[in-house]
């Protein structure tokens, strides 16, 4: 008997929970060597998915729901999910179905044949807009080249890990999350399988152009000092452009006389070196923030209630 975890972070997908449910139930059911846990972690809704989730029955699987005090964000629900999940294999999943059930028996035939971690790779994002999958892929491209490990392109949280990776995840200490950079960063023996994405089943999307923004400048900073090294090689290239235009000003001034440099190109000078100091200093305080939020050693998510098959604990 194999004992299965499906993490599923809920940030109000009431609309989708029941679906959810109903095409996992057709997927695992008939499988009857696998025991099944839905560990759903409720990361502070403002509508009724809690209520909805109380309510869901769907034996024999054994339902979990841990109820977070507020919108921690999906980085945190999958780290309450995760430490809350008891399975010998455990899959982070989305409500949405964009995440297809129907790859999950294959990824346990692949773990059966000795893979730790089965990663779920889209080879089509035909659901996506075109600017989210353009700006994916920049990220992924940027990612790669600066920071290490790299990330699969086309890889999101969907993926089947052992109870070891599991218990490597759950020993990372960090409170600034980046899942998919410690997922590629504890390692294991991989596997890939390719599906294509579908749309939404219900509800939108809850990831903006902003917070986008935001996950991209957390992925890059939490496994790449890069962006601090390149400004001692911009700092490099200004000086000597710098040294160079001085000696051309001596060098007219002995062959010429004296020469007297317009305001214009003063004015643009100061300019450009007050904006190149004050990105380095933006970049430098976006690390500096990191160490200050991990020095505080606050806890990732803070729990309200978990409610295991609907007896509150």
């Amino acid at each position: 008997m194999i004992e299965l975890s499906l993490v599923v972070p809920v940030y109000n997908e009431a609309d989708a929970l029941a679906l959810f449910v109903q095409r996992v139930g057709a997927v695992l059911r008939p499988l009857t060597e696998i025991s099944t846990e839905l560990v759903f972690v409720n990361d502070g809704s403002t509508d009724n998915s809690l209520d909805v989730l109380l309510a869901l029955k769907a034996p024999p699987f054994r339902i979990k729901v841990v109820d977070l005090s507020r919108n921690f964000g999906k980085e945190a629900a999958l780290t309450a999910g995760l430490q809350n999940a008891g399975g010998q294999v455990v899959v982070p999943i989305d409500a949405d179905l964009q995440d297809p059930p129907e790859l999950i028996p294959a990824m346990i035939a692949k773990w059966r044949e000795g893979y730790e971690v089965v990663l779920a790779r889209r080879v089509d994002r035909a659901a996506d807009s075109w600017a989210k999958r353009a700006s994916a892929s920049a990220f992924y491209r940027l990612h790669n080249k600066i920071a290490s490990p790299q990330i699969p392109e086309n890889v999101g949280d969907f993926r089947l890990m052992d109870r070891r990776v599991v218990e490597a995840l759950k020993s990372l200490p960090e409170s600034q999350r980046f899942m998919k950079g410690l997922f590629a960063w504890v390692g294991f023996r991989t596997a890939t399988i390719d599906y294509a994405r579908p749309e939404r089943s219900a509800g939108s999307t809850k990831f903006n152009g902003w917070r986008l923004w935001n996950f991209a400048i957390e992925g890059v900073t939490s496994f790449s000092s890069y962006p601090l090294r390149v400004w001692t090689y911009l700092g490099a290239v200004v000086s000597l452009f710098s040294f160079l235009f001085a000696i051309g000003v001596v060098i007219r001034v002995f062959l010429f006389g004296i020469d007297v440099p317009g305001y214009a190109s003063l004015f643009v000078a100061i300019n450009f070196l007050g904006g190149v100091q004050l990105i380095g200093i933006g970049i430098l305080g976006e690390y500096l923030g990191r160490n200050y939020f991990e020095s505080k050693r606050r806890p990732v998510y803070l729990v309200r209630h978990i409610y295991d098959d609907q007896a509150k604990q």
